[in-house]
């Protein structure tokens, strides 16, 4: 068995995590560890199941908000090629975990399949949309999965499917470590048509959603039957600014960073946020945004 020290080759030392989040802020990784093939990515997990070093794992930083101390142990980084390659046949798509998820909806509507286009304007990799069933009003990617390959804390490589998947709303039955690779059935569809779909949903965001901001898209879930972004706002905090981070003028439901922001700030938003909604509303908000 190979130890972590192995693969120093692939490891960088205390690097700023707010390199690689939306929001950009958040301190160091203690090891930020990029694998390049699946080989080298189940070996270091190996190692760092064997040697007892923790494991963070960081798509495209989309929902993600690191704290200024920075993150002990390994965070992987599975930017590499080899974690999101895509390929159709028929009408199957199947898409590694570390892809965009811009990547796989465009594709999928290239290849005239329609499903996955509800998806447009979630930021993200496939792999995250998975594991927190990223969606919107017109429906979420849980939908249309058939079967996901998962790697677990030990390094043991399963598929999943069936029986074993459920999604409900922003959470699935995906807790391992790591995704790595997902099959999608979908639907063959006029090019056209899906395009029309697409459209009249990126206008809709984009006339709601502070798209050009540094943010991380929702940071609380909806309640049922509710809207947070509504709560907040009708909490007299839209526009709300401390430090270097605002909740949003736009849709009170998003963060936005400027520069000089730190984690810190953001987490007093959110804290702020929570107590007055509670405190008027009587509703607890719960977090959709990962905090490290």
């Amino acid at each position: 068995m190979r130890s972590f020290k192995d693969f120093a080759e692939i490891t960088q030392r205390d690097e700023l995590l707010s390199q690689h989040t939306w929001l950009k802020v958040g301190g160091p990784a203690q090891f930020l560890v990029r694998p390049r093939t699946r080989d080298e990515l189940v070996g270091v997990v190996v190692a760092c199941h064997h040697e007892q070093i923790p494991v963070h794992v960081l798509g495209s930083g989309s929902n993600l908000l690191v704290r200024d101390e920075g993150v002990s142990g390994v965070v992987l980084h599975l930017n590499a090629a080899a974690h999101g390659a895509l390929q159709i046949d028929g009408n199957r798509l199947r898409a590694g975990a570390g892809a965009l998820l811009s990547h796989a909806i465009s594709e999928s509507v290239k290849a005239g399949l329609g499903g996955l286009d509800v998806l447009v304007g979630i930021p993200g990799t496939v792999g995250g949309a998975l594991h927190g069933n990223a969606g919107g009003r017109s429906g979420d990617i849980g939908q249309f999965v058939r079967s996901v390959e998962v790697l677990t804390a030990s390094g043991e490589q399963r598929t999943r499917h069936g029986e074993e998947l459920s999604f409900s709303y922003r959470e699935s039955s995906l807790n391992e470590l790591i995704l790595l690779e997902a099959e999608f059935e979908l639907a063959p569809e006029s090019h056209e048509a899906i395009t029309h779909r697409m459209r009249k949903l990126w206008i809709m965001k984009k006339a709601t959603q502070p798209l050009v901001f540094q943010s991380a898209g929702c940071i609380f879930k909806n309640p049922r039957g509710m809207s947070a972004g509504l709560l907040i706002d009708q909490a007299g905090l839209k526009g709300t600014r401390i430090g270097n981070a605002e909740i949003s003028d736009r849709h009170a439901n998003f963060i936005v960073t400027h520069s000089g922001a730190t984690a810190r700030d953001v987490l007093r938003l959110i804290d702020l946020a929570r107590s007055k909604v509670a405190e008027q509303f009587g509703v607890e908000l719960e977090l959709e945004v990962q905090i490290w």
